[in-house]
């Protein structure tokens, strides 16, 4: 039997050693039993809806109006409520709480106990046949649904779909720039200097920070509520608030957002030399030199522009839609390689400008090459000041989307907004032959929950009553903009499988002169891209689930020593004030070492009670009810158990961990309900269930032998990791898991449930408790105040003649179609590929849907429904000229980290590079006019691709010499990463921080510098950043004025390794602190600093970045283009 001793008897070490152990509780128990929940409606109010052709007003239930949170110290004063909380809610805690310091945590006055008064009572149990309570065996949970059920399951979902790719290009320029651009863009800033966190008590000082690390995913908006309303984004929060806190654009004015136009890049012998100019319209007159070209016009994206129209005129994004063509044109880029220069190629209505470069001069193509002018490849350009207004469709044609990376206000005109799904190529080949000859990809990137522009219009919700929203008979297709009605609107037909359907009576509309139906305008399902409908009881297989948020926290000695244990429990505590408030959210928390321990916060208790579970092999756990418990009315004595907690351990000796076992029992409890599972761990579990043992010393091993085999020590250990994850799926339980270690914890094998259950890792290593806390509470805090839902299914369909070939990303997949979620959120990027299975007819159009059907917060079903419609075309030329760079990279990407754990990195970075090769010989094969041999000739859409994809195989994930936790890190942040911050993660921005003095005013990061040393100066400090983790590298001769204005340190050796920036009475140090805040608020993500010196292990890894130099791991950016070169000639020949 279970036994019911109090703490000090319980046998474990450090437990009963605090001076006061049986203090009073009942000044604790009345402030919880006084808690004021406030009044609440019986009923929430129903979602918005139109009846008979009124539409709904323009809303948004994303969250609470007002400064969107987003990662960072929230400010000291701010008080904002979930706009969307239905009536029945009290409205939320302010998403700027006060922030609490992530300092010490020490006894209170007079050394009481670790609760204040009795520590909570504790219940064990050896039997593993009886459950923690004394008398009987645990009492069976309830069942969750089925692994054969989906909220899908029934009439609405049952055939199988077909969808279509992920991304947007950019189209050709207008004008011609030149190519060697350094800057890239700014955006408005964070404010404030980062905040300084002391150490926690016991935590020793901490070795150097990492190597950086995968950009995170960028934080975007709060919750999701049922309520829609605009948020809205301050970009410049008040002086007065704490560092980094405001409303961040997701991913706006990114760097590397232009596409320079190309042109003739004069080397060697002809460098300088005025090209021969074609009599064709746009090409430059005869005696224009390359550097007098005309740049783009102020209102267009630099770099890009729209298919131009009648010769003369120049066209800006979404001013235009691509207009078919009757001869196949050649937009193209050349990188010319002979000694003398050929006059560029006739330039065509509607075609692309292209670049030439020399990397050989004055030798004839396959001689040795020579040098070439770094200035005049091609680079990332900047792009510019203010948002730019794009239209999804015009004139009945799809629009080209401007870059991802680039700041855009769209105006949703039929086709979805590119922020929720983004196609690879804006014009579909209409055949598969085509495709594969183009050996372009074609995928959809679709990310459902993006954080919009906040000028944009927000996404509308339709409620069509019991009868549910109108659906395809045949495909379930939802009703769409490019559904045709026939018949005098008395019939319709589908635009994903043709069939026709009778239109209901009640939503009957007589058609208008254009065959259109005169409500048109009125109903957002006809007319917008991206709408959201009420789901109805045919969609559920049980009642919405609640809010459930569930801490599962590592206790062991590792844990505390280090101070994670203490930094996770001040991070939940100060997060906990960002839930939402209300009966349907519930929290529950519990610890673990060598055992598991639960906590039982009921109200109705006259102290808390600590229940372990010892038998970590056949884990069981505590009654659901209680377990997870409403979270009002448990706030106060959770924030004390929190409190308590580092305290209760600080002399533990158990060094073991049961993290498997752990997450299993918490999943248990959560069986009846689901919900987010926040796991924090910090040590290689070793005991129960799901143990694991070091691989990492025989990857070492295998490494040095050849890395024939290394690439298994990526792939799970323990294939029941796999069973136990698609489990939690069921249950519709998501796992994050925040890890925050000093040695390999084998992330590979654990990172196999978060990426099944859509969750996420999170990694800090080595970990800190000086410089980490911060960032893991503001990750923590954005985990669960972004956009999100629960208990998911998504489905993409297309056109026939396409079929879905596969999903890249973190869920669970148990039927072909569809993709289950139990978690889902505005950082989380599904890639969908497509395969040809049939032909198009030219000029017609393939369309893509993706629906995602999901719980809010606030327990209301919707399906959120994206829409997009692209023309096909039979030109190679089309398909070059409609490419997006940014989403070809990220498939690139992504299709590299799914493939490192399977393969040699020798061959995946071999494959990478085929790929780059194999696009560029397509289109210099087919597409490119006559032209030297010696001439490397890029398209211009794809021109920067060879950088890019230089820089992926010198990427974490792709380098040998890497620690296999980083580089199973690196994939996991890949999977999900959007496509504004693929770049980003293998390509970062590097900024000189003493042109800080001379920035123009109302500039808040300067121009961006390449990755190359040969930008790096003795007497210069450089900031470099990749989203998540930033450098900053201080050369040997700076001037100490500037030092001490910076780091208030006269010399280089008085800066702290780990130093914690602040912000000094200059301007120096302010317009710095400003910089930083402002990256923060673009990457949506609390930079980790770590300083580098010259001649110091720091300094290597800070110039091991320089992507365009010659390193051990890889080839310098000029050599790269000169053997792409040659693998095409040796492929032309």
């Amino acid at each position: 039997m279970a036994s019911t001793q109090p703490p000090p008897t319980r046998p474990r070490p450090g437990y009963g050693t605090n001076p006061n152990p049986n203090p009073n509780l009942n000044s604790l128990v009345g402030s919880v039993q006084n808690m004021q929940i406030g009044n609440r409606p019986s009923q929430p109010p129903p979602g918005p809806a139109y009846v008979g052709g009124i539409p709904p007003q323009p809303n948004n239930h994303f969250g609470p109006p007002g400064p969107i949170v987003r990662p960072g110290p929230p400010p000291p004063h701010s008080s904002a409520r979930p706009v969307g909380a239905p009536a029945g809610f009290v409205a939320g805690r302010p998403l700027s709480a006060p922030m609490v310091n992530n300092g010490p945590f020490t006894s209170p006055p007079g050394g009481p106990g670790p609760f204040r008064g009795n520590p909570p009572q504790t219940i064990s149990s050896t039997s593993g046949n009886q459950g923690p309570f004394s008398g009987g065996p645990v009492p069976q949970t309830l069942n969750g649904p089925s692994a054969s059920q989906t909220p899908f399951s029934g009439a609405p979902m049952t055939q199988p779909a077909v969808s279509g790719g992920p991304f947007a290009s950019h189209p050709p320029p207008s004008s011609q720039t030149p190519l060697g651009g350094r800057s890239l863009p700014v955006r408005p800033p964070f404010s404030g200097p980062p905040s300084s966190q002391p150490p926690f008590p016991g935590a020793p000082p901490q070795s150097s920070r990492p190597p950086m690390m995968a950009a995170p995913p960028t934080s975007q908006s709060p919750f999701m509520g049922p309520v829609p309303s605009q948020p809205s984004i301050t970009s410049t929060p008040p002086a007065s608030q704490p560092p980094f806190i405001g409303g961040p654009f997701p991913m706006f004015r990114q760097p590397f957002p232009g596409r320079p136009p190309s042109s003739q890049l004069p080397y060697g012998p002809g460098a300088g030399q005025a090209m021969p100019n074609p009599s064709f319209p746009g090409a430059p007159p005869p005696s224009q030199p390359f550097n007098q070209m005309p740049q783009p016009p102020s209102h267009q994206f630099p770099g890009s522009q729209m298919v131009r129209g009648p010769p003369g005129s120049g066209i800006s994004h979404g001013s235009q839609p691509w207009s078919s063509q009757t001869t196949q044109s050649s937009p193209q880029g050349m990188l010319g390689m002979s000694s003398t220069m050929a006059p560029p190629p006739p330039r065509m209505y509607g075609m692309a400008t292209q670049a030439p470069v020399s990397p050989m001069m004055g030798h004839s193509p396959g001689s040795t090459p020579s040098k070439i002018d770094p200035s005049q490849v091609p680079r990332p350009m900047p792009s510019g000041s203010s948002p730019v207004i794009f239209e999804t469709r015009i004139g009945g044609q799809a629009s080209i989307p401007p870059p991802a990376t680039s700041d855009f206000i769209v105006r949703d005109t039929g086709n979805c907004s590119p922020r929720y799904m983004r196609s690879t190529i804006n014009q579909i080949p209409c055949t598969g032959d085509l495709l594969s000859t183009s050996a372009l990809q074609l995928s959809l990137l679709v990310q459902p929950f993006a954080l919009p522009h906040p000028s944009e219009e927000p996404i509308q919700v339709v409620d069509f009553g019991e009868s549910g929203p109108l659906r395809c008979s045949r495909c379930k297709g939802y009703i769409n903009p490019f559904m045709k009605f026939i018949e005098q609107g008395r019939r319709f037909v589908c635009n994903l499988c043709g069939s026709v359907d009778q239109t209901p009576r009640d939503y009957l509309c007589n058609l208008g002169p254009d065959g259109r139906r005169r409500d048109v305008d009125e109903r957002p399902e006809l007319c917008r891209g991206t709408v959201e409908f009420v789901a109805t009881k045919e969609y559920m297989v049980r009642d919405p689930m609640p809010a459930v948020f569930f801490f599962l926290i590592d206790v062991s000695m590792n844990a505390v020593q280090t101070g994670a244990t203490a930094a996770a429990c001040s991070a939940i505590s100060q997060a906990i004030a960002d839930l939402p408030e209300g009966p349907r959210t519930k929290v529950g928390v519990a610890t673990y070492d060598s055992t598991i321990h639960f906590y039982n916060l009921k109200r109705s208790l006259q102290q808390p009670l600590m229940l372990i579970v010892p038998d970590v092999q056949d884990v069981y756990t505590p009654l659901h009810t209680d377990i997870v418990v409403q979270f009002p009315e448990c706030r106060q004595p959770l924030e004390q158990l929190l409190e308590n907690i580092p305290i209760m351990f600080e002399n533990t000796k158990i060094a073991e961990s049961a993290l498997c076992a752990a997450m299993k029992a918490c999943s248990l409890s959560m069986k009846p309900t689901g919900g987010k599972l926040l796991v924090f761990q910090s040590v290689l579990p070793s005991v129960g269930i799901g143990s694991l043992t070091s691989r990492e010393a025989e990857g070492r091993t295998n490494i040095s032998i050849g890395e024939k085999e290394a690439h298994k020590l990526l792939q799970p250990a323990d294939k029941n990791l796999k069973t136990m994850a698609i489990e939690f799926a069921e249950y519709q339980v998501c796992v994050d898991i925040f890890i925050s270690s000093q040695t390999y914890v084998d992330i590979a094998s654990i990172s196999v449930i978060p990426r099944t259950t859509g969750g996420q890792v999170y990694y800090y290593y080595p970990f800190s408790a000086l410089s980490d806390s911060a960032k893991l509470y503001n990750d923590l805090r954005w985990n669960v105040t972004r956009p999100q839902g629960f208990e998911a299914v998504m489905r993409v369909r297309c056109t026939q003649g396409l079929q879905v070939q596969d999903y890249f990303g973190n869920f669970c997949k148990r039927i072909p179609t569809d993709i289950d979620l139990p978690g889902i959120d505005s950082d989380k990027t599904i890639m969908v590929t497509f395969k040809h299975d049939d032909k198009f007819q030219e000029g017609s159009e393939c369309a893509f849907q993706c629906a995602i059907l999901y719980t809010t917060v606030y327990g209301q079903r919707r399906i959120r429904v994206s829409n997009l419609s692209l023309p096909c075309t039979s030109m190679l030329s089309n398909i070059f000229r409609s490419a997006d760079l940014d989403s070809h990279f990220a498939t690139f990407l992504k299709r590299a980290a799914n493939d490192v754990p399977t393969n040699p990195l020798s061959h995946v970075r071999e494959q990478v590079t085929n790929l780059c090769i194999n696009t560029l010989h397509a289109y210099r094969k087919y597409c490119a006019t006559v032209s030297s041999t010696g001439q490397l000739i890029l398209p211009e859409t794809l021109k920067l691709l060879p950088l890019y994809t230089l820089a992926l195989t010198k990427s974490v994930g792709l380098l040998a010499d890497g620690r296999f936790d980083d580089r199973s890190y690196w994939i996991n942040r890949a999977f999900i990463l959007s496509t504004a911050l693929c770049v980003p993660l293998v390509y970062p921005r590097m900024i000189a921080i003493q042109d800080l003095a001379s920035m123009e005013d109302g500039m808040l990061v300067p121009p961006v510098l390449s990755l190359s040393s040969d930008q790096v100066t003795d007497d210069g400090i450089y900031f470099l950043e990749n989203g998540e983790d930033a450098l900053v590298y201080v050369g040997n001769s700076v001037d100490t004025d500037v030092l001490q204005k910076i780091f208030g340190a006269s010399s280089i050796d008085a800066i702290p390794t780990q130093f914690v920036l602040k912000q000094y009475d200059n301007e120096l140090s302010k317009k710095l602190n400003e910089m930083v805040s402002e990256i923060q608020r673009q990457r949506c993500s609390y930079l980790r600093l770590r300083l580098c010196k010259k001649d110091d292990p720091s300094g290597i890894l800070f110039f091991s970045y320089m992507i365009e130099d010659k390193t051990p791991s890889g080839l310098s950016y000029l050599d790269f283009l000169v053997r792409l070169h040659r693998q095409i000639q040796t492929k032309m020949a």
